[in-house]
């Protein structure tokens, strides 16, 4: 099986849930359950990765943010 381009992390979350909705709506044949719950093992995982992703960026910019000095404002009229 080639490797699927990723996916958007919204694109993720509405697989997942169509997997969810597939799953609970009742009696499925034994091979499609399992296909469905590798499935959505497999978007749980990229989602996960995608969302630590994220917050890393996120830590990172509230450091670099920490970092800069505010400057006095300067009004040279006067």
């Amino acid at each position: 099986m080639p490797d699927e381009a990723p996916l958007s992390f919204e694109a993720g979350l509405q697989q997942l849930e169509a997997i969810v909705k597939e799953m609970e709506s009742g009696e499925l044949p034994l091979e499609r359950a399992l296909e469905l719950f590798e499935r959505g093992m497999k978007l749980s995982e990229a989602c996960r990765k995608q969302l630590e992703e994220a917050e890393t960026r996120v830590e990172i910019l509230m450091r670099r943010a920490g970092e800069m000095q505010p400057q006095p404002f300067r009004n040279d009229k006067g």
